[in-house]
């Protein structure tokens, strides 16, 4: 059963409140944990976990040493000595404080738990918990007054909607552990400081992260590249998405050279997406092996690239599922651009 399935008991959680630097919001700091009920402990515990869906795993890293990582280093402390954690837990919140100097940065609750025996890659073992809310939501409440219900409104935390989040496992410490992490409320690039500035992690690099690549490269290959360098139709690029997709559902093992095979019929074809894949991870500076087990969660995430679909102007739009055989197009004698489907049954 996933984590995210599991409500977790709480073992300890710190709460401070990290504001806005650029604004001079300041920091708050409690001078003890917060002791817990049975039914908080598992309303937090959902908070906290369900929002982790994705198979992505993170681990921490420093471009000099992991002990110049901060948050690393304070939470390989606290997995040494968990009474450590208030104590702890305060440097992490002026740590993030430090990193919130952008404009669009909100301020909010951190949150730092520690959980006993969580399920992480068929393994238990323990973690430490950072969480941060930004967002309010209005809820309504009804109470009674006299002989009647009167409706009201108050503010609170959705407990379905965590804002950021990282989940640190005690597994592989020596190499920055295995973490979880998301951020639901910042997109854009300026705003990647949960990412990048407090906590520094970086994606591992396993069969999940290799599938995910590949298949990054192939989808920029052909809906930018391939028609750039060669005459290609729509209805060939839907050919390629559709042989690829069927490679990595068909195969428990992928092969670079046999995947480019399967997918391109040209040699010069296949050149031309190798000298592209080498450029792409020079570019993004990702690492990529030729052999790994293909992720079937990766594959599902992906999904939407695998579909197909052909815009005709303003008018059509023709979505293509199956044998790309079934559909041809041409130009006929007065210049005019069609496309001709053939088909068994009408639904």
């Amino acid at each position: 059963m996933e984590a995210n399935s599991i409500i977790y008991e709480i073992d300890q959680l710190a709460i401070h409140k990290v504001g806005n630097k650029l604004e001079h919001e300041g920091v708050f700091i409690s001078d003890s944990t917060i002791q817990l009920n049975e039914t908080i402990s598992g309303l937090l515990s959902i908070y906290f976990f369900t929002p982790f869906k994705s198979e992505e795993q993170y681990q921490f890293y420093s471009e000099l040493s992991l002990e110049d990582n901060k948050v690393y280093q304070l939470v390989k402390e606290i997995f040494e000595q968990p009474d450590k954690l208030l104590e702890h837990s305060a440097q992490m919140a002026h740590h993030l404080y430090e990193n919130s100097g952008h404009a669009r940065i909100k301020g909010g609750e951190f949150y730092v738990a520690y959980f006993k025996d969580c399920v992480i890659n068929g393994s238990r073992a323990d973690a430490v918990g950072l969480f941060k809310s930004e967002n309010k939501d209005t809820f309504l409440k009804i109470y009674p007054d006299g002989e009647q219900l009167q409706l009201g409104t108050d503010m609170g935390i959705n407990i379905q909607k965590l804002d950021k989040g990282c989940i640190i496992y005690n597994i592989n410490a020596e190499t920055g552990f295995v973490c979880k992490v998301l951020d639901k409320s910042n997109k854009g690039n300026e705003t990647l400081y949960w990412f990048d500035y407090f906590l520094h992690v970086r994606q591992i690099f396993n069969d999940y992260y290799y599938t995910e690549q590949m298949i990054n490269i192939c989808k920029d290959f052909v809906k930018k590249e391939l028609p750039e360098e060669f005459e290609v139709s729509r209805a060939d690029q839907a050919d390629i998405i559709i042989k690829s997709e069927q490679y990595l559902n068909n195969n428990d093992a992928f092969n670079f050279g046999d995947f480019s095979q399967a997918i391109l019929e040209q040699k010069e074809v296949q050149d031309k997406f190798a000298d592209f894949r080498y450029e792409y991870q020079q570019e993004h500076q990702i690492q990529l092996e030729d052999n790994f087990t293909i992720s079937d969660a990766a594959v599902k995430k992906k999904k939407s690239f695998f579909r197909s679909k052909i815009k005709l102007d303003k008018n059509f739009t023709i979505y293509v599922h199956g044998n790309p055989e079934l559909i041809l197009n041409d130009v006929d004698e007065t210049g005019r651009k069609f496309y001709k489907i053939y088909y068994d049954n009408e639904q």
